[in-house]
Protein backbone atom coordinates (compact mmCIF):
# COMPACT_ATOMS: atom_id res chain seq x y z
CA UNK A 1 0.00 0.00 0.00
CA UNK A 2 1.39 3.70 -0.92
CA UNK A 3 2.15 6.07 1.57
CA UNK A 4 -1.07 7.82 2.53
CA UNK A 5 -1.58 11.48 1.05
CA UNK A 6 -5.22 12.17 1.68
CA UNK A 7 -6.76 14.81 4.53
CA UNK A 8 -4.65 14.25 7.32
CA UNK A 9 -7.24 15.36 9.83
CA UNK A 10 -9.94 13.08 8.91
CA UNK A 11 -7.46 10.68 10.06
CA UNK A 12 -6.94 12.16 12.92
CA UNK A 13 -10.33 12.26 13.98
CA UNK A 14 -10.72 8.89 13.00
CA UNK A 15 -8.22 7.73 15.52
CA UNK A 16 -9.48 10.19 17.66
CA UNK A 17 -5.39 11.60 18.00
CA UNK A 18 -3.64 14.21 16.38
CA UNK A 19 -1.28 13.49 13.92
CA UNK A 20 0.02 16.54 13.46
CA UNK A 21 0.25 17.02 16.88
CA UNK A 22 -1.04 20.63 17.52
CA UNK A 23 -4.35 19.19 18.42
CA UNK A 24 -6.23 21.48 15.78
CA UNK A 25 -8.34 18.48 14.30
CA UNK A 26 -10.21 17.78 17.26
CA UNK A 27 -10.73 20.79 18.82
CA UNK A 28 -13.42 22.14 16.49
CA UNK A 29 -14.33 18.27 16.02
CA UNK A 30 -13.97 15.78 18.81
CA UNK A 31 -16.10 12.86 16.99
CA UNK A 32 -14.78 10.97 13.62
CA UNK A 33 -15.75 11.77 10.38
CA UNK A 34 -19.07 10.84 8.20
CA UNK A 35 -22.41 11.06 9.00
CA UNK A 36 -22.28 8.59 11.90
CA UNK A 37 -19.37 10.11 13.18
CA UNK A 38 -21.06 11.61 16.41
CA UNK A 39 -22.58 8.27 17.08
CA UNK A 40 -21.51 6.28 20.41
CA UNK A 41 -18.10 4.12 18.97
CA UNK A 42 -18.70 0.79 19.57
CA UNK A 43 -15.77 -1.23 21.16
CA UNK A 44 -12.97 -2.62 19.60
CA UNK A 45 -11.03 -5.84 20.50
CA UNK A 46 -7.78 -6.18 21.20
CA UNK A 47 -6.52 -6.58 17.74
CA UNK A 48 -8.51 -3.19 17.08
CA UNK A 49 -6.73 -1.42 19.62
CA UNK A 50 -3.79 -2.53 19.07
CA UNK A 51 -3.72 -2.07 14.95
CA UNK A 52 -5.34 1.49 16.14
CA UNK A 53 -1.78 2.39 17.82
CA UNK A 54 0.28 1.18 14.83
CA UNK A 55 -1.49 3.37 12.51
CA UNK A 56 -1.38 6.49 14.84
CA UNK A 57 1.98 6.52 14.77
CA UNK A 58 2.65 5.75 11.18
CA UNK A 59 0.57 7.94 9.93
CA UNK A 60 2.04 10.63 12.35
CA UNK A 61 5.58 9.78 10.88
CA UNK A 62 3.76 9.63 7.27
CA UNK A 63 5.56 5.69 6.39
CA UNK A 64 4.09 3.17 4.53
CA UNK A 65 3.08 0.01 5.85
CA UNK A 66 6.80 -1.93 4.69
CA UNK A 67 8.51 0.65 5.64
CA UNK A 68 7.24 0.70 9.14
CA UNK A 69 7.48 -3.13 8.97
CA UNK A 70 11.52 -2.47 8.56
CA UNK A 71 11.99 0.00 11.07
CA UNK A 72 10.11 -2.08 13.16
CA UNK A 73 12.83 -5.04 12.39
CA UNK A 74 15.41 -3.12 12.70
CA UNK A 75 14.58 -1.95 16.30
CA UNK A 76 13.61 -5.37 17.58
CA UNK A 77 17.34 -6.17 16.70
CA UNK A 78 18.96 -3.76 18.70
CA UNK A 79 19.69 -4.04 22.52
CA UNK A 80 16.98 -2.16 24.59
CA UNK A 81 12.91 -1.66 24.74
CA UNK A 82 11.79 -2.62 21.48
CA UNK A 83 9.32 0.24 21.56
CA UNK A 84 11.48 2.92 22.60
CA UNK A 85 14.29 1.80 19.90
CA UNK A 86 11.27 2.44 17.20
CA UNK A 87 10.02 5.54 18.38
CA UNK A 88 14.20 6.58 18.34
CA UNK A 89 14.60 5.24 14.71
CA UNK A 90 11.33 7.16 13.58
CA UNK A 91 12.82 10.06 15.49
CA UNK A 92 16.22 9.84 13.33
CA UNK A 93 14.95 10.02 10.17
CA UNK A 94 16.14 13.19 8.26
CA UNK A 95 12.49 14.50 7.58
CA UNK A 96 11.71 14.35 10.87
CA UNK A 97 14.73 16.04 12.36
CA UNK A 98 13.93 18.86 9.48
CA UNK A 99 10.66 19.41 11.05
CA UNK A 100 11.72 18.80 14.25
CA UNK A 101 14.01 21.79 13.74
CA UNK A 102 11.66 24.12 12.91
CA UNK A 103 12.32 24.63 9.07
CA UNK A 104 8.90 23.23 7.90
CA UNK A 105 5.48 23.29 9.51
CA UNK A 106 4.35 19.44 9.26
CA UNK A 107 6.51 16.36 8.56
CA UNK A 108 5.10 16.28 4.94
CA UNK A 109 6.39 20.05 3.80
CA UNK A 110 9.85 18.91 5.37
CA UNK A 111 9.72 15.18 3.13
CA UNK A 112 9.40 17.82 0.22
CA UNK A 113 12.28 20.16 1.76
CA UNK A 114 14.59 17.36 1.54
CA UNK A 115 12.97 15.63 -1.46
CA UNK A 116 13.79 18.68 -3.44
CA UNK A 117 17.46 18.93 -2.41
CA UNK A 118 17.50 21.90 0.48
CA UNK A 119 18.88 19.97 2.73
CA UNK A 120 22.77 18.79 3.31
CA UNK A 121 23.80 16.49 5.78
CA UNK A 122 27.46 16.85 7.62
CA UNK A 123 27.62 18.89 4.37
CA UNK A 124 26.74 16.87 1.90
CA UNK A 125 23.28 17.39 0.21
CA UNK A 126 21.07 14.09 1.11
CA UNK A 127 17.71 13.71 -0.77
CA UNK A 128 16.58 10.55 0.86
CA UNK A 129 13.82 11.99 3.66
CA UNK A 130 14.29 8.07 5.41
CA UNK A 131 18.22 8.82 5.71
CA UNK A 132 18.69 7.68 9.43
CA UNK A 133 20.61 10.44 11.31
CA UNK A 134 23.15 9.56 13.91
CA UNK A 135 23.64 11.84 16.79
CA UNK A 136 26.29 15.15 16.22
CA UNK A 137 25.64 14.81 12.23
CA UNK A 138 24.61 18.13 11.49
CA UNK A 139 22.10 19.10 9.26
CA UNK A 140 22.42 22.33 7.04
CA UNK A 141 19.91 24.25 4.34
CA UNK A 142 22.02 24.52 1.42
CA UNK A 143 23.54 27.88 0.33
CA UNK A 144 21.20 28.33 -2.49
CA UNK A 145 17.83 27.16 -0.71
CA UNK A 146 19.16 29.87 2.31
CA UNK A 147 16.54 32.33 0.91
CA UNK A 148 13.47 29.62 0.56
CA UNK A 149 10.27 31.05 1.74
CA UNK A 150 8.58 28.11 2.79
CA UNK A 151 11.97 27.51 5.11
CA UNK A 152 11.40 31.20 6.00
CA UNK A 153 8.03 31.44 7.23
CA UNK A 154 8.63 27.90 9.09
CA UNK A 155 11.43 29.76 11.01
CA UNK A 156 9.58 32.80 12.06
CA UNK A 157 6.13 30.13 13.41
CA UNK A 158 8.44 28.27 15.28
CA UNK A 159 7.70 28.89 19.18
CA UNK A 160 9.89 25.68 20.44
CA UNK A 161 12.00 23.16 20.08
CA UNK A 162 12.89 20.30 21.94
CA UNK A 163 15.88 19.68 23.30
CA UNK A 164 17.78 16.63 21.21
CA UNK A 165 18.03 19.10 18.55
CA UNK A 166 19.92 21.95 18.26
CA UNK A 167 19.48 25.12 15.69
CA UNK A 168 21.12 28.51 14.64
CA UNK A 169 18.87 30.69 12.64
CA UNK A 170 21.77 32.71 11.77
CA UNK A 171 23.91 30.30 10.52
CA UNK A 172 20.64 28.07 8.91
CA UNK A 173 22.56 25.07 10.39
CA UNK A 174 21.55 22.50 13.13
CA UNK A 175 22.78 19.51 14.88
CA UNK A 176 21.18 16.10 15.88
CA UNK A 177 22.79 16.22 19.42
CA UNK A 178 21.72 13.07 21.51
CA UNK A 179 18.66 10.28 21.16
CA UNK A 180 15.81 11.48 22.51
CA UNK A 181 14.68 10.57 25.75
CA UNK A 182 10.94 8.31 25.92
CA UNK A 183 9.77 11.02 28.26
CA UNK A 184 10.14 14.23 25.48
CA UNK A 185 7.85 11.95 23.05
CA UNK A 186 4.37 12.42 22.14
CA UNK A 187 2.95 10.75 25.56
CA UNK A 188 -0.47 9.49 23.52
CA UNK A 189 1.74 6.92 21.89
CA UNK A 190 1.59 3.38 23.71
CA UNK A 191 4.03 2.08 22.02
CA UNK A 192 3.92 -1.21 24.29
CA UNK A 193 0.65 -2.24 21.82
CA UNK A 194 2.46 -1.44 18.30
CA UNK A 195 5.07 -4.47 19.80
CA UNK A 196 2.11 -6.59 20.87
CA UNK A 197 0.65 -6.11 17.47
CA UNK A 198 3.83 -7.55 15.77
CA UNK A 199 4.16 -10.13 18.23
CA UNK A 200 1.33 -11.67 18.25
Amino acid sequence: MARYTGPVYKKGRRLNFSVLENGKELAKRPYAPGQHGNDRRKKLSEYGVQLQEKQKVRLMYGLNEKQFRKVFEKASSMKGITGENLLRLLESRLDNLVYRMGLARTRRAARQLVNHGHIAVNGIKVDIPSYTCKPNDVITVRENSLEHPAVREALEANTARLSFVSFDDKKMSGAYVRYPDRSELNQEINEALIVEFYNR
